[in-house]
């Protein structure tokens, strides 16, 4: 029965609850796996999909953007990946017919599980002014709309391009080129909202905003400490090079308020044995409270400097800055305010110290758990400071590694999708382009859903993505997004940001990475970047959904012609013929892109220059990696309260709901759950399966509810408490956001929780 959508929209709220797993993948996930294949894409369309997945010669995973190694199993792929292949892949379908039965009022009151099931869009969909449904329209005309809309504002500032991290480096580049030629730096982009706090840490302190590691260092390192990151539901494929890890002889300290599946054990679906038996990848286990990781960077870093020789005094004299106020303030670190900060035993903390100090080439890697609280970037600078302290910058097997979610959004950001371009690049677009780029700085993600709620800004138009369910604030971003005059989204399937429109609003259907792209110079593909900073090309071989859809660059190029019109300089149209001519571009702006299309021709693709790693060399304004001297914050909490995160399902992709399942948690057919420490439960009241609301409480005194979740006893930190998002987004207010970043603080909410009006 592939390609036939579910009929009802499932009750979300009355979860199945058992314990949770101590293993991931295996057997479950195999089976798993091939079943929503099936389900989406038939057998058959299954097999020639999956098999192409993240092979030199195939398509490049939608699903994440962790590395490919070198030799790669024929199997490349993790459990959501494939979900993520087989949803964009599905024979499901969605016509102007479904559009005709379905007002926009009653898609809002549909689950993002059911908008994701219906399949894939097939035609560009037009809301007129007042309607109440979508209909088709021609792509002439739509993009006749957006033009009226964009030529009409008072200033281009007034019009908003968002960027979903899976657009291709081709499509970036095009987009933010029409962006700044029609005069806006207005690309607010999904790194505002998750990895943003790494990048301002790291331009600082190390001088360029990625991590400095790649996958072969993983392999070589004696110590990898997993902070504030659940590979095995966000980065299953990370899992894979653990292991390897493991079996070279690293150590894996892993730190989470959440125990996690895949970091006790991995069960390998790749090799018999590692499918039956596993590997044990955590040697300790540090169970932080929600927050406190800045505060066990420091005490750490106290602890190095007071042991005789384990400071690398040779780098630190010759590669960095700021050491002796950075030492000032680590050695007033205090272990009574550390303990308490963390939630952690001192014996726990002796036993890591012991494990630094064993290593000679130290990772880290973190994820959204350290990027999401007011204090992310400090921090992160903190564990910068960490590293720096024994040399582990620019040495094999060591180094930084935040790790990336969507497949392309680092390459996004070093495409120029950012609201505050460094001049240089301004300068080489300007001197590739005959154009004199905007120098204001633009809207970031958060700034942007003020501007739309203070009507600032009247235009919306979204590269993909779920921007309603992925932002924060729910109520204020929605009523933020019916201000404005248009909403324009990219898409390949149905998501909630579709229902929550302008005056005016276009679903333009795109062309998904499974897919050939045909051009007028014949088939086309795409690049991107890792998370590692491996640039490498992308072919899809299924013929598109539809005959109507567009790829993402010819979607900015038509646009940019019917807006710009015969003043632009920039070649559009041939760009939209040849993709290798927009890449002879890209070599020409940005550097470490020289030479792109021989390069990217090879198999495997090629690796960006990183000075810090490949050369010692540290472009900061110092001229030297800078330590950092930053008080130690950490977010308290008020008595009979306790301190929120906000992270996936195993279902789950972002904001794509794939399934209303958690396997590895024990959480089965619903996501309205909070997963509470049973003491803290019973300290408050709260019966495991009672349901309850989530209050959260801010200093601008408004209360922000999330009804009806069913409490679970989980082994969570002490006085931590987790729940999914975007169900809990709604708790975030706008303002609550990293300081220096702007991310939203998503991490550490303070909530109270109160018997449920609605259970």
């Amino acid at each position: 029965m592939a390609g036939k959508p579910p009929q009802g929209d499932p009750v979300q709220d009355a979860p199945q609850v058992a314990g949770p797993k101590h293993a991931a993948a295996g057997l479950p996930a195999i089976g798993h796996t091939l079943r929503v294949a099936q389900q989406q894409m038939g057998v058959r369309r299954t097999a020639l999909t999956l098999l192409r997945v993240n092979q030199k010669d195939g398509f490049d995973c939608p699903g994440c953007a962790w590395p490919e190694p070198e030799h790669r199993h024929t199997a490349e792929f993790c459990e959501n990946g494939a979900k993520a292949v087989a949803e964009e892949a599905t024979l499901r379908r969605v016509t102007p017919d479904f559009f005709a039965a379905h007002s926009v009022a009653d898609l809002a009151t549909r689950s993002g599980y059911w908008l994701g099931q219906q399949g894939r869009l097939t035609q560009p969909m037009y809301l007129s002014e007042g309607a109440d449904h979508y209909e088709p329209v021609p792509w002439e005309r739509a993009f006749d709309i957006v033009a009226e809309e964009l030529t009409a504002l008072d200033s281009p500032d007034e019009a908003l391009f968002y960027t979903s991290g899976r657009t291709s480096n081709e499509a970036a580049f095009l987009y933010q080129l029409f962006a700044r030629e029609f005069g806006t730096n207005n690309l607010p982009d999904c790194s505002n909202m998750c990895h943003e706090s790494s990048g301002s840490a790291l331009n600082e302190t190390l001088g360029i905003g990625k991590g400095s590691v790649l996958l072969d260092d993983l392999y070589k390192a004696d110590l990898i400490i997993v902070a504030g990151q659940n590979p095995g539901t966000n980065h299953p494929r990370m899992l894979s090079a653990l292991e390897k890890a493991k079996a070279n002889g690293a150590r894996i300290i892993t730190v989470n308020p959440l125990p996690e599946a895949g970091m006790e054990r991995f069960k390998n679906p790749q090799t018999p044995q590692g499918m039956f038996r596993g590997a044990a990848l955590t040697d300790l286990f540090l169970q932080i409270r929600i927050g406190g990781d800045q505060a066990l960077f420091r005490l750490l870093n106290k602890l190095i400097l007071e042991t005789a020789g384990a400071v690398d005094e040779d780098f630190v004299r010759e590669h960095t800055h700021g050491y002796e106020a950075f030492a000032a303030a680590a050695r007033a670190a205090d272990w009574d305010e550390t303990l308490t900060a963390t939630g952690l035993e001192r014996a726990k903390v002796e036993e890591a110290l012991r494990m630094v100090l064993a290593s000679q080439r130290t990772i880290v890697c973190w994820a959204m758990g350290l990027t999401q609280h007011k204090h992310s970037v400090p921090t992160i600078r903190e564990v910068v400071n960490f590293l720096l302290l024994r040399g582990n910058i620019g040495r094999p097997g060591a180094g930084v590694c935040p790790v990336r979610g969507h497949s392309n959004v680092q390459g996004d950001r070093t495409m120029g999708i950012f609201e505050r371009p460094a001049p240089a690049f301004l300068d080489a677009l300007e001197k590739e382009f005959g154009f004199a780029p905007p120098r204001e700085h633009g809207y970031d993600v958060v700034r942007a859903i003020g501007a739309m709620r203070d009507g600032k800004a009247k235009v919306f138009f979204a590269m993909g993505g779920n921007f309603v369910s992925a932002s924060p604030d729910t109520e204020v971003t929605e009523a933020a997004m019916r201000r404005a005059r248009l909403t324009v989204h990219v898409s390949t399937k149905l998501n909630r940001s579709h229902a929550v429109t302008g005056a005016r609003a276009l679903i333009l259907p795109t062309l998904g990475r499974t897919e050939r792209d045909l051009q007028g110079s014949g088939e086309q593909f795409v690049t991107v970047e890792d998370s590692m900073g491996m640039v490498h090309a992308s072919r899809g071989r299924l013929e598109p959904a539809s005959p109507h859809l567009l790829s993402e660059p010819a979607i900015v190029c038509r646009l940019a012609r019917r807006v710009l019109g015969h003043r632009s300089p920039t070649p559009w149209e041939e760009f939209e013929k040849d993709y290798a001519t927009v890449r002879d571009r890209i070599a020409r702006v940005v550097p470490g892109f020289e030479n792109f299309n021989a390069r990217v021709a090879e198999p495997g693709g090629f690796t960006l220059p990183h000075a810090p790693r490949d050369e010692r060399r540290f472009p900061t304004a110092t001229g030297k990696a800078n330590f950092t001297a930053a008080p130690v914050e950490y977010p308290k909490l008020p008595e009979g309260r306790l301190l929120l995160q906000t992270l996936r399902s195993h279902d789950q992709y972002n904001t794509t709901i794939y399934g209303l399942d958690d396997r590895y948690r024990g959480i089965k057919n619903g996501r309205r759950v909070v997963l509470v420490n049973p003491e803290d439960a019973r300290e408050l009241g709260l019966a495991d399966g009672s349901y309850t609301d989530l209050v959260s409480e801010w200093k601008d005194g408004v209360e922000r509810r999330a009804p009806g979740f069913r409490v679970v006893h989980y082994p969570t930190a002490r006085g931590c408490a987790a729940a999914y998002y975007p169900e809990t987004n709604v708790l975030v207010p706008l303002d609550a956001t990293a300081d220096t970043s702007n991310t939203p603080a998503s991490k550490s909410v303070v909530v109270r929780l109160e018997q449920s009006t609605t259970n």
